[in-house]
């Protein structure tokens, strides 16, 4: 059954991969479409581990043609919100992004490899980079960052294998931020990084209040990356795929009025 959205709802936000595309995949023109009409009526916020260029390949470019009025009312979170991107009337450009520092990034380089390899989790011939330096985040991608969608579903079906990794290199760097992140991966910020970071880091620059706000995901379960959203205490729905998201979306457009 599709909840509606209460009457002060002000700001819908949506976790990227599997709520609105498959991993690391284009979203579909109606998903596109939706988030267009979404944010003629209410502030609309994507808030992913993912980095800017993620950002950009999947959603960005694929978005159909809109008014920048339209368009100034997206806000991009990548990193879970430790940066942020507004569109500026020509195209979506950062406000703020705060990095991790060079030795931060070594040390999270080094354990994740060294414990990856320890517990046979080092791919031989992954597609493409199994480490990333997103500036603000680290982030280890199990098959490598461009790996098919069907094998990273089959690489760790119960999680184990990444809650594993993510034990032990949360061991090594306790002075970091170490979670999972997507289906194959682990993510490594500074402490305290997560989406409920991104969603009170929103509220900041919205003035937007936490109960005002929607978010929509595909992991609210306890151990997924969407569920500190929800134990934060901001109204949450749960989806599985984007499918999913595209028809409570359908259900919930004729309740927002046009601004």
């Amino acid at each position: 059954m599709h909840a509606s959205i209460p009457a002060q709802t002000r700001l819908v936000a949506f976790d990227l991969d599997d709520t609105l595309a498959p991993s690391k995949s284009a979203i579909d023109p109606r998903i596109g479409a939706l988030l267009i009409a979404l944010a003629e009526r209410v502030q609309v916020a994507i808030i992913s581990g993912g980095q800017i260029a993620q950002f950009r390949a999947q959603v960005i470019d694929n978005l159909p043609e809109a008014a920048p009025e339209t368009l100034s009312r997206m806000h991009l979170m990548p990193t879970c919100g430790t940066q942020y991107y507004r569109y500026d009337g020509t195209e979506f450009s950062v406000v703020y992004a705060h990095g991790l520092t060079d030795d931060e990034k070594q040390r999270a380089l080094s354990a994740v490899e060294e414990e990856a390899r320890r517990l046979g989790l080092w791919e031989s011939e992954p597609w493409g980079d199994i480490l990333e330096d997103r500036h603000s985040q680290i982030t280890f991608s199990a098959l490598g960052q461009r790996a098919p969608l069907e094998a990273k579903i089959a690489w760790d079906p119960t999680g184990a294998r990444k809650n594993a990794l993510r034990e032990a290199v949360a061991a090594r760097i306790p002075d970091l931020e170490v979670r999972s992140g997507g289906s194959t991966s682990v993510d490594i910020t500074h402490a305290g990084i997560d989406k409920a970071y991104g969603m009170t880091k929103l509220a900041e620059v919205t003035g937007i209040a936490l109960d005002d706000m929607l978010f929509v995901g595909d992991r609210l379960d306890p151990d997924g990356n969407d569920y500190p959203v929800l134990a934060m205490g901001v109204r949450c729905h749960s989806v599985d795929g984007w499918e999913e998201t595209a028809e409570y979306l359908d259900a919930l457009l004729p309740s927002l009025p046009p601004r």
